[in-house]
């Protein structure tokens, strides 16, 4: 499965949401696939990492975030969900569980309660190596400035709002994949 064709099921080629999500999504792909080579010990697919980084944020057209040029409906937090439907329904249901378990750091049960976020009522965390390595490569880039990669110091701060339990899992993930350097 080639994901540019996927992508342009749902996105215009050449547009600015187009050229939002593609380029955010090359960016991550790539960090991806770096973790991979340079832990091998993990054992990651790295074809299936490509695919389901390129595929991880297809949700985004359906929310409302005008300033990344997506003018649809649902609340922002909702693009992993949104995303994971597309892709079930695209007989995808490995990748589907990327954009699902990719938001913030993951997300439990207790993180959406608490947080009375308007997604499915259940644990939301990376699993899979493959989904933990996307969910952390993901934390380096912002699609409003794809081209500036974020230091573990601003993703920290960022990932604040998602508390603690995120900040922890963003810190496991750091030491995991220090073999990055």
């Amino acid at each position: 499965m080639e994901p540019i064709t996927l992508i342009e099921k749902y996105y215009v080629s050449g547009t600015p949401l187009y050229e939002v999500l593609t380029k955010h999504s090359r960016c991550v792909a790539e960090k991806a696939v770096s973790i991979a080579r340079a832990c091998p010990e993990l054992h990651a697919d790295e074809t299936f990492l490509y695919e389901a980084a390129m595929l991880h944020d297809i949700g985004i057209y359906l929310t409302d975030a005008p300033d990344i040029h997506c003018h649809g409906t649902r609340p922002y937090i909702c693009h992993g969900t949104l995303g994971s439907e597309l892709l079930k329904n695209e007989n995808l249901p490995r990748h589907a569980l990327v954009c699902e378990r990719h938001t913030g750091a993951g997300l439990s049960l207790d993180d959406i309660l608490r947080q009375n976020l308007p997604i499915p009522h259940r644990d939301m965390l990376p699993v899979s190596i493959e989904e933990q390595i996307i969910c952390y490569a993901d934390k380096f880039y912002t699609k409003s400035e794809p081209d500036l990669e974020k230091t573990p110091e601003q993703i920290r701060k960022s990932l604040s709002k998602y508390g603690e339990a995120a900040e922890r899992r963003f810190e496991q993930w750091n030491r995991l994949f220090r073999c990055t350097k």
